[in-house]
């Protein structure tokens, strides 16, 4: 994953330092390679997790949503989801199941700590810690 980012931070840089005389001249043909990581940085700066009134808020980048905290059966924690809705941007995070076979893999910065408050306002929720 590091040299992706380092990829997508220089490679606008090394084909402008190759012709930089077509980019000063017509500056709009850089877009395609920039827009790569303007969505990184989307997702980077834009990730965030939120309780409020009961549902479990989420954004990351364009994924966005909601929970309802009374509805998630099962969180298993210290695991990736390799497919599916990952609203996340990093790997041994938590995997939310909830309704009746919905799943959504999130990241937060202190996994235990955010199970542990989604299971006080629902102690129904099963909780598994994975290694």
């Amino acid at each position: 994953m590091p040299y992706i980012i380092a990829l997508l931070v220089l490679l606008p840089f090394v084909v402008f330092a190759l012709d930089t005389e077509a980019f000063l001249k017509q500056p709009y043909i850089l877009l395609p390679l920039l827009a790569p990581l303007a969505l990184l940085l989307w997702s980077f700066f834009g990730t965030w997790y939120k309780v409020v009134d009961g549902k479990l808020r989420y954004r990351s980048g364009f994924l966005t949503g909601e929970i309802n905290i009374s509805h998630i059966r099962q969180l298993i924690v210290g695991e990736t989801m390799w497919a599916g809705i990952k609203p996340a941007i990093a790997s041994k995070g938590i995997i939310i199941k909830y309704n009746r076979y919905d799943e959504i893999y999130i990241a937060p910065e202190n996994n235990s700590e955010f199970a542990e408050d989604l299971k006080a306002l629902n102690p129904t929720i099963e909780i598994i810690y994975k290694q």
